[in-house]
């Protein structure tokens, strides 16, 4: 890492906070890129073919529409799918988009991006002792996200598959603990649990889906 880029400080500030760090600055690029492209590019023919190509947003995506105020951008793009959409019903055909949510391709195109970073913070320079150190103090990747990281990455550094490694056994450790305490006769021993532990299902529902709770 010769300089600091802008994924250190990305990275390193998303592991400050609860969560995935890598679904944090998934989702909050994601909105940024739907904030700007419904300012910026509503009126660019480029974009507009991608989107309807695309089918518009996938409906994670098309829900976070409502939560942004320009609603004239919104039906601008909508109008486009709702033609097409009329189109195949007159037609009865059915309606297959032809390409990717644009919103989920941005997804990828970060996620890639940011794990290939993270893959390369194998040296021994301040910065990336830095980044290990909020990322080892942090919850670590989500399962989806670590799954991606080793798909991707032939060669990972031994500090993030330990660290991962260590994160998932213990995880299922205290969820074998949670599911055993759990049974009929075995509440005193249950409620001698932390509180972290008797909630520990749900640190397991956000592990292995992903999470960009804030």
């Amino acid at each position: 890492m010769a300089e600091r880029h802008i994924n250190f400080f990305e990275l390193r500030d998303a592991a400050a906070k609860p969560g995935c760090p890598l679904c944090r600055i998934v989702s909050d690029r994601a909105e940024r890129y739907i904030d700007n492209m419904l300012f910026e590019h509503v009126a660019d023919r480029g974009f507009r073919k991608v989107h309807r190509d695309a089918g518009g947003f996938c409906a994670s995506h098309s829900r976070a529409l409502v939560s942004f105020r320009d609603g004239l951008a919104v039906a601008i793009l909508g109008r486009d799918i709702l033609e097409d959409r009329i189109l195949s019903f007159k037609k009865r055909k059915p309606w297959r988009p032809k390409a990717q949510c644009p919103v989920c391709a941005e997804r990828d195109r970060i996620e890639f991006e940011y794990l290939g970073f993270l893959a390369g913070c194998a040296g021994d320079s301040a910065d990336e002792k830095e980044l290990r150190d909020a990322i080892t103090a942090s919850g670590g990747l989500c399962a989806p996200h670590y799954g991606k990281l080793l798909e991707s990455c032939k060669k990972l550094p031994s500090w993030i598959t330990c660290f991962h490694e260590k994160k998932f056994d213990n995880l299922k450790e205290r969820v074998d603990n949670f599911i055993e305490l759990s049974a009929y006769g075995r509440q005193a021993e249950f409620l001698t649990l932390c509180e972290r532990d008797q909630l520990v299902w749900k640190e397991l529902a956000t592990n292995l889906r992903g999470s960009a709770d804030k």
